[in-house]
């Protein structure tokens, strides 16, 4: 069962050369204090600014989201940030940040609201044989909670490896890895609109990812 919370999504605009500070201050932030934590904050690999970070962060149901923005907008380094409350579909469970560096991808969907069940159900499909034929991890599937009525706007975060595997997993080359793909096929035809950029870890554990992306 996926948790209750609310998670927000931060889109930030730092000054020029300044996203490695903004990402800092960020994490000093006493997020316990206002009654939220951090989830994890990306760096832009490709196709998104140098300097913007995503970050998310996870609240309970009375949270303002002014507030919350407002909060970051008061870090020195942030010029702007646009917010978007979530909550989480079929995954994740539970608010445990991810810890491991990779190619994280920030893929948006917009579909009719009609045919949002069945997008979840190839999701549901399609994941176990995506994460174990990529080395993959499906990080978390999120409802946007100010779609307009009738439609359906949702993040999906996955971790892969590295870019090479991202690439790797558009390419099938067994009849799994067909299947995994024609359900995925399937699911995009039935959005309006989607739209990806891959990013990496700045909250990982394990490594740091010193590469001049962009």
């Amino acid at each position: 069962m996926t948790d209750r919370s609310i998670y927000v999504h931060h889109a930030i605009g730092c000054a020029p050369r300044t996203f490695a500070a903004a990402a800092r201050s960020l994490c000093d932030v006493d997020w316990a204090r206002h009654g939220g934590a951090l989830y994890g904050v990306w760096r832009a690999q490709i196709g998104r600014s140098r300097d913007e970070l995503n970050a998310i962060t996870v609240w309970q149901e009375d949270t303002d989201l002014a507030d919350v923005s407002g909060l970051i907008a008061s870090i020195g380094e942030v010029r702007h940030v646009a917010s978007e409350s979530l909550r989480a579909t079929l995954r994740p469970a539970a608010p445990t940040p991810p810890r491991r560096q990779g190619n994280y991808a920030f893929r948006w969907f917009e579909l009719p609201e009609q045919n949002w069940d069945e997008f979840l159900r190839l999701c549901a499909a399609a994941w176990p044989d995506f994460e174990s034929a990529y080395d993959s991890q499906v990080i978390g599937l999120w409802r946007c909670l100010n779609s307009e009525p009738g439609r359906v706007r949702s993040l999906l975060l996955t971790r892969r490896p590295d870019l090479a595997m991202w690439e790797r997993s558009k390419i099938p080359a067994n009849a799994a890895e067909r299947e995994v793909r024609r359900q995925l096929s399937r699911r995009y035809d039935l959005c309006d609109d989607t739209w990806v950029y891959t990013t990496t870890l700045l909250t990982a554990e394990d490594r740091t990812d010193e590469v001049r992306w962009t």
